[in-house]
């Protein structure tokens, strides 16, 4: 028997870079459990697919295309979303990138330094992604006074690593974001959550045999001896956008196999 407060059957949704990787598995978790999705990526090639990969279940695709780290491109979307859907009911920001520089080149090392484009690219596409779409939608959504706000941030959130300065002080910038926002709008009924992906590789963006060393690698490094799929998450942010998380905000979830809890 199904229990009718995990039901999110006709919600409208929409998911920035969702063309591909762990923003296509959460777009095809949402079709898969009867919500109508808007896709968004840079260009069309992945959200048109996704978009008939949705269409293909049955439910509604809205693919577009913009830079989720602008603000006019993010206002452009969002009157295209709620132009076609009338309303919306969830939004989950799931842009990102990374890069494996130290912040100046190190003694004897060969790694040269990070540029001030490299480090503003970062933080924009990992960070500041999430305060564009909540901008850009937030309107909206208190207007409504209801709504589920989902930001896709990162295991690195938990744990800083050499060499990955810029991208670890993002993600744990969209987890601080993520409360403070919470807290701001908790009072209009709107809830606010992040969810933190480990190791989730797309491998429709790889080669087998690379997959299949991501996966060796995992079953060392990883406590539950894989990586994680991408619906995974997805079926993570389902839970988050249905009734059953009405008392669920400002809180981020870890799906990482255990990763951000294993010891050095």
């Amino acid at each position: 028997m199904s229990l009718k407060e995990f039901d999110v059957t006709g919600q409208k949704v929409l998911i920035t870079g969702a063309g591909r990787g762990i923003g296509k598995g959460i777009a095809l978790a949402f079709a898969e459990a009867g919500a109508d999705v808007a896709v968004t990526g840079l260009t069309t090639t992945g959200v048109d697919k996704v978009a008939t990969e949705i269409r293909e279940m049955g439910r509604t695709a809205l693919p577009l295309t913009g830079d989720a780290t602008k603000g006019a491109d993010m206002e452009h979307i969002a009157h295209q979303v709620l132009a076609e859907f009338g309303h919306l009911d969830v939004l989950i920001n799931c842009v990102g990138d990374a890069i494996r520089k130290p912040v100046v080149k190190l003694p004897g090392g060969t790694l040269a330094g990070m540029t001030e484009a490299e480090w503003h690219h970062i933080i924009d596409i990992n960070l500041t992604e999430a305060f564009q779409g909540c901008r850009a939608l937030g309107p909206h959504l208190l207007e409504r006074r209801r709504g589920s706000v989902i930001n896709v941030s990162g295991w690195a959130a938990f744990r800083g690593r050499p060499e990955s300065a810029a991208y670890d002080a993002a993600k744990a910038g969209v987890m601080r974001f993520t409360e403070c926002l919470a807290q701001e709008w908790a009072p209009f009924g709107v809830r606010v959550n992040s969810i933190a992906p480990g190791s989730f590789p797309d491998p429709e963006q790889m080669t087998a045999q690379q997959y299949q060393g991501r996966q060796e690698r995992a079953k060392k490094e990883i406590p539950l001896a894989r990586t994680g799929r991408l619906k995974e998450i997805g079926y993570l942010a389902v839970f988050l956008a249905s009734p059953a998380a009405a008392y669920v905000t400002g809180q981020t979830w870890g799906v990482d196999g255990g990763l951000s809890i294993k010891g050095p």
